[in-house]
């Protein structure tokens, strides 16, 4: 463990401001794609998927809907940003609060003429606790009309997002709410990419993981192993358990469509011992030395620098080579972050032994 990179200081590297996309390509299977195996680089673009996977190979998507999070409201007459990130009761939520410091316990802050909350609670970090004066599916509503989506700070918009990021921020997999941010791998997909996979016998599976807020939160710590993760619910059913065995028995290769499809995957493995059925919570923080039980690949986007995706995919595919990958990435003008171009990575450090564990 020594010998692997554990300092925060060793994930960064120099970004030019350009290439972080402000808007997804159009159509979206446009997008660049780099393929980085240990045999070599090679570019090509999200539309030459059918050609590039193998038939019996098995997607995992996140089928988790990103939910209108994002809220301004006023405060008296200052202008508060708020961005839900975790629902606490049916009328309460977990926010981060921009200024913080103004919000304090007993503040009210009103978004609307029927819409409004207080303030029940201050914690660190910018962290409130939010009462609404609606509940349930009525507060959803209130949501669904007054609500923006909650783009990440580095996608640029003065007045919030837009109508059209109503549609670029959700993936054609979104069933079920409950995400604050987007699994932003899944943009890149279109019915037509779909059908093209589905006709070349790449199958597709489904898991949830409403990804939590916590994904843009800036690691502050420099020894990496002091990061403490948000925690985000997550399911993993009977059904895609089943897939992802036959795909495995038959010689296909399973490929996570994004971090979150593949944290919560790993998340089943490392709770159960083996790969099983699981629902529940996790906080689940890959680092280098990790091995992975499950993933056989991952097609993910470009990660900030010092984030904690950027530590899972050096992890996945080996410390040095991400840091190749991404040089390349930066000199051939890939388009970065959510909005951003693809890779599509193989794991080059795989759990050695898959064994039940028995109950003590």
């Amino acid at each position: 463990m020594s010998d692997l990179p554990n300092l925060l200081s060793d994930f960064d590297y120099l970004l030019p401001e350009e290439l972080i996309a402000q808007t997804p390509a159009r159509p979206r299977e446009s997008a660049r794609l780099l393929i980085a195996e240990v045999d070599g680089i090679s570019d090509h673009i999200i539309a030459d998927l059918p050609k590039l996977l193998r038939p019996g190979d098995l997607l995992v998507v996140n089928d988790t809907a990103v939910i209108p999070a994002a809220l301004i409201g006023r405060r008296g007459k200052g202008k508060v940003r708020i961005n839900l990130h975790r629902r606490l009761k049916e009328d309460s939520w977990l926010a981060f609060a921009k200024p913080a410091k103004k919000c304090l316990p007993g503040t009210e802050i009103s978004f609307a003429d029927e819409f409004s909350a207080v303030v029940t609670q201050k914690a660190d970090g910018g962290e409130v606790i939010l009462q609404f004066n609606q509940s349930g599916a009525a507060l959803d509503g209130c949501l669904e009309q007054h609500g923006q989506m909650p783009l990440p700070p580095y996608i640029r918009r003065p007045d919030g997002a837009n109508e059209v990021d109503r549609y670029d921020y959700q993936t054609l997999f979104a069933t079920h709410a409950g995400a604050v941010a987007a699994p932003t791998a899944g943009l890149h997909f279109t019915d037509e990419l779909r059908q093209k996979l589905i006709s070349a016998g790449i199958n597709f599976t489904a898991v949830t993981l409403h990804v939590g807020a916590g994904t843009f939160l800036p690691v502050k710590t420099e020894k990496i192993h002091e990061h403490k993760m948000h925690t985000e619910w997550g399911t993993v059913s009977v059904d895609t358990v089943k897939a992802i065995q036959k795909t495995k028995a038959t010689g296909g290769r399973v490929i996570a469509v994004g971090t979150t499809s593949l944290r919560i995957l790993e998340a089943a493995f490392v709770h159960h011992g083996r790969l099983a059925p699981f629902t529940g919570e996790t906080d689940i923080f890959i680092t280098p030395g990790y091995q992975f039980g499950v993933i056989d690949m991952l097609l993910t986007n470009f990660h900030l620098p010092k984030s904690t995706l950027l530590i899972l995919v050096s992890a996945f595919s080996g410390y040095d080579f991400i840091k190749m990958v991404y040089q390349h990435a930066v000199v051939s003008g890939y388009r970065f972050f959510s909005y951003g171009d693809a890779c599509l990575l193989s794991c080059q450090n795989r759990f050695p032994l898959l064994v039940k564990k028995e109950p003590s």
